[in-house]
């Protein structure tokens, strides 16, 4: 438990959107215990924070942070930006409930097959994240992918009767072990032939443990609306909360970005009037990106890598795998300079280029090329990352800058040293500076206190916890402090792996995490547990 401190002399932005105001907060026993003018009688030790913000610790309300948050539980590149809380288990993605853990790794982002994952179900996750003493808070959601390899292995079809029941009696299972929500990744390998069937009687199971349903939707080539359509299909048969994650992702479906965007807020706004309660988030990347295996269908990924790799070097294997859609291949949109490969540890000489480019220089065709990068990379083959570049900036600011749009990292927590210095995501670094600086300092489209707001108690009501997200007496003291005229990312595209700085002072559950802009070695967060 943490010791009773003061934090004076700081501007309270309070997470409400309510315009700031000067104050001093006492913290006792790992929460808020007064706000406003305090003295200090006891002689407590006291956190200096004139001419600083003090805001709520951010929530990352999507984030893929499940196995690196275990392999390395400092979060550095979270707490760096004031993050103080975050949400994993998206699109479908995650670590639990897992049977098999060599079978689970394509469906885990930053797996490293050194570390042994010694749980099985959500429940034994969450004690093994505690056990780890992380520096953020946790909320798991339990995925679909994890919910389909534990019923039946790596599907390309529509589940059975008898895996559905499985699948139901383990998302069941594990909400009541403590998992805030359920969530799908429609347009990935695992689960692109879930059927809406089953997606519903799934929601119907998380909606009477009163808990939400995030969903990576439906991306099909030409159907930007029915993607959002069938969401809130979902949401109306069964009554679940809906997350709509990174709503953008539809700008790529449709020849007028702009319009496939703009008519995915209007389906919003119409279910909202129907009373359905739906949200949506977006991540601040100007690029979407996901591992290049993800342009190989499900059934090429089964058995050991000795079987993959002859897949791969199957001409007539090759052949049947084009004919299959794919979530690299709806990013490229038939232009292959939008997929641009990340850095490979094995073939460094091909980081940073684009498909395109790196075909024309072997001479082959764009699917043979991926194909040869992942036979180079084998042992490893979910490692290397891409950037594809399906969106426009301009379709980016229209959503995020509404005031009902929360903000995520959907990226991993990271480190540029121990074990995970050698891991990159794009986002990891950035994503909180990014969002206040651009809009907040530049563009003065976003208030400070209405950004903050969508950083805290927005994605805190999403989630459906009430003491966090917010500065008042009785929640818990997780609280950001940081000069947010300096606060500023420094990480770029192809050096992503940048410290953020600016940020001061950041607490976890009343534990200083980060003083004076240096992590410490104390950690206050948890695995949270929906109860």
């Amino acid at each position: 438990m943490s010791a009773d401190l003061l934090i004076v002399g700081g501007s309270v932005v309070d997470g409400t959107g309510a315009p700031a105001y000067p104050a001093d907060l006492r913290i006792s026993e790992g929460k808020i215990a007064a706000v406003g003018a305090i003295g200090n009688r006891d002689g407590l030790p006291a956190v200096d924070a004139k001419g600083l913000v003090i805001a709520p610790g951010f929530i990352d309300i999507h984030s893929h942070s499940d196995f690196t948050l275990a392999v390395d539980p400092r979060a550095v590149s979270a707490i760096m930006q004031g993050v103080t809380l975050e949400v994993v288990g998206n699109c479908g993605h995650g670590c639990a409930p897992m049977s098999d853990a060599p079978m689970a790794k394509s469906n885990i982002y930053g797996y490293q097959s050194s570390y042994a994952a010694s749980w099985k179900t959500v429940g034994e996750y969450l004690d093994h994240l505690d056990s780890r003493k992380p520096a953020v808070n946790v909320a798991a959601l339990v995925p679909n992918g994890c919910l389909r390899l534990s019923a039946a292995g790596i599907l390309d079809r529509p589940s059975t009767p008898d895996e559905l029941l499985q699948m139901k009696k383990l998302l069941e299972q594990s909400l009541e072990e403590g998992a805030f929500g359920y969530s799908t990744g429609l347009e990935y390998g695992i689960e692109k032939e879930c059927s809406e069937q089953e997606i519903v009687e799934l929601c119907n199971v998380t909606q009477r443990a009163g808990r939400f349903y995030a969903t990576h939707a439906r991306n099909r080539q030409g159907e930007a609306e029915e993607s959002i359509a069938e969401a809130v299909r979902a949401a109306q048969a069964s009554g679940v909360s809906l997350q709509i994650s990174h709503i953008s992702s539809v700008a790529r479906l449709a020849s007028s970005s702009r319009w496939a965007v703009e008519q995915a807020l209007e389906q919003v706004l119409e279910a909202r009037e129907k009373g359905l309660d739906v949200h949506f988030d977006m991540h601040t990347r100007r690029f979407g990106t996901t591992n290049l295996s993800a342009a190989l269908p499900p059934w090429a990924l089964e058995g050991g890598a000795s079987d993959i790799a002859k897949r791969l070097k199957d001409p007539t294997t090759r052949k049947q795998m084009k004919a299959v859609p794919n979530l690299v291949g709806a990013l490229a949109r038939g232009d292959w300079k939008k997929i641009v490969l990340c850095q490979s540890k094995v073939q460094p000489d091909i980081s940073g280029q684009s498909i395109a480019d790196l075909s024309q220089r072997r001479g082959t065709e764009p699917y043979d090329t991926i194909y040869d990068v992942l036979l180079a990379e084998i042992d490893d083959l979910h490692r290397l990352m891409i950037l594809g570049y399906a969106y426009s900036p301009e379709d980016l600011d229209l959503i995020l800058e509404r005031p009902d749009c929360m903000v995520g990292s959907d990226a991993i927590a990271l480190a540029t040293d121990g074990p995970l210095r050698d891991e990159t995501f794009h986002g990891a670094y950035s994503w909180v500076p990014w969002f206040l600086r651009y809009f907040v300092r530049e563009k003065k489209t976003v208030s400070l206190e209405q950004g903050i707001r969508r950083l805290t108690s927005l994605p805190a009501s999403r989630i459906g916890i009430k003491d966090r997200g917010v500065i008042r007496a009785g929640a818990w003291a997780d609280l950001a402090i940081f000069d947010p005229e300096t606060f500023r990312e420094r990480a770029t595209t192809f050096e992503p792996n940048q410290l953020a700085e600016g940020m001061r002072h950041v607490l976890v559950n009343g534990v200083v995490t980060l003083s004076n802009g240096k992590q410490t070695d104390k950690h206050g967060g948890r695995a949270l547990r929906a109860s």
